[in-house]
């Protein structure tokens, strides 16, 4: 088999409440959000589209880059790796002081939420984002 090797994009991103928002995906899953980075496009640039169609929240404030790992696409419903594709993922820290309610734009990622940070790694899907969010805890 060959594994399709990717670059994707995205972030931690922080509200007033010092809670963290974590998205869903095709409604299986949960994963800080972050996808594709397209042709042109700043890991940056990819990052804030990103987290804008998966969340709605468009007002964030760039603080810095994080770690870049590389993980295996979550499988078909949700469930283990695609070994098809690996993902090579660039992380950013954002804060917001957006209050509004959380309103996906992409209809593969139905629902966003705020989510206390000791309780955020228990809450994410795939093993490899759990270990990323527990290295960078200590940080935020």
């Amino acid at each position: 088999m060959n594994t399709k090797k990717t670059k994707s994009a995205g972030g931690v991103v922080i509200n007033k409440e010092g809670k963290i928002l974590v998205v869903n995906q095709n409604g299986n899953s949960w994963s800080l959000p972050k996808g594709h980075t397209e042709e042109k496009e700043s890991a940056l640039e990819a990052a804030k589209r990103e987290i804008y169609e998966e969340s709605g929240v468009k007002e964030l404030i760039f603080i810095k880059p994080l770690l870049t790992y590389s993980r295996f696409k979550i499988g078909l419903g949700g469930q283990g790796e695609d070994k098809s594709e690996i993902k090579e993922i660039e992380m950013f820290l954002f804060n917001t002081d957006y209050e509004g309610e959380l309103k996906p734009i992409d209809p593969a990622n139905p629902e966003a939420r705020w989510v206390p940070k000791e309780k955020v790694a228990d809450l994410l899907t795939s093993p490899t984002d759990k270990q990323f969010f527990q290295k960078i805890i200590a940080d935020l």
